[in-house]
């Protein structure tokens, strides 16, 4: 939850009125972030929690986890923590890092390092433990759909990014580095560390990879939040290119 978001990016609107193509201040500006925030809202909580859920799916298949939650996974075994409360952990860790690169926190922010990891927990509670590969494929296919569907949701609100993806844009910001490069390494360094940890990477893990980019654009498009009457959508306004996820 992903978690990806947002954002330092989002840093010319407020994290409740978000950015805008009206001329920023404007009455109407005002009066249409104001019209769209309880729908942005319910995208937002809506989103992180089925974020949560699909990371439990995931879970639950036993066929590889997306890169972080290979490291929460590893550090639960370890400390005997649930994976949702370790997620939470590192998360809030993860933000404390936004200090030196001056990143700005949003609601989404905040609200991401909590609420995923609660949906997480709370889904692996409800959801039996699968033990066949005919029940254990179809949770890691609607573990990533549903991934993707969250991720549209949650940046489509545009209340900033997840404490993974602010570290990753900052990073990327003070190093000059491109976000590919930068998310790559942050993201083969936490999967390398979880795996070492006893975090599951496999056949999931490498095709969450390959189709959470699509899925993440389509359904931005689908619940991108439109700006203005007549007007264009804004589709994670201001995200960089390739730090889609939730996060």
């Amino acid at each position: 939850m992903s978690t990806c978001a947002e954002s330092s990016e989002h840093s010319a609107g407020s994290p409740l009125s978000g950015n805008s193509t009206l001329p920023e201040g404007s009455a109407d500006s005002v009066h249409s972030g104001s019209r769209r925030l309880p729908r942005r809202l319910v995208q937002l909580y809506a989103g992180l929690a089925l974020y949560g859920a699909s990371s439990a799916l995931l879970l639950d298949s036993g066929l590889g986890l997306e890169p972080w939650n290979v490291l929460h996974q590893g550090l639960a075994e370890l400390t005997g923590l649930t994976i949702g409360v370790v997620s939470i952990i590192v998360g809030a860790a993860v933000l404390l890092l936004w200090i030196p690169l001056r990143q700005r926190p949003g609601l989404g922010t905040v609200s991401n390092v909590f609420v995923v990891g609660i949906a997480m927990d709370g889904t692996l509670a409800l959801v039996p433990e699968a033990h066949t590969l005919t029940v254990r494929i179809p949770l890691l296919v609607a573990g990533i759909v549903l991934n993707g569907v969250a991720t549209g949701l949650y940046i489509s609100a545009r209340f900033g990014p997840g404490p993974r993806d602010g570290l990753m844009t900052g990073l990327h910001r003070r190093t000059g580095r491109s976000i590919r490069l930068v998310r790559t390494v942050l993201e083969v360094a936490v999967v390398a560390t979880g795996f070492a940890l006893g975090g599951t990477v496999g056949i999931g893990t490498v095709l969450y990879a390959v189709a959470i980019g699509p899925l993440a654009q389509l359904f931005l498009r689908v619940f991108a939040v439109r700006t203005a009457p007549g007007g264009s959508t804004v589709v994670a306004a201001g995200q960089p290119e390739g730090a889609i996820l939730p996060r």
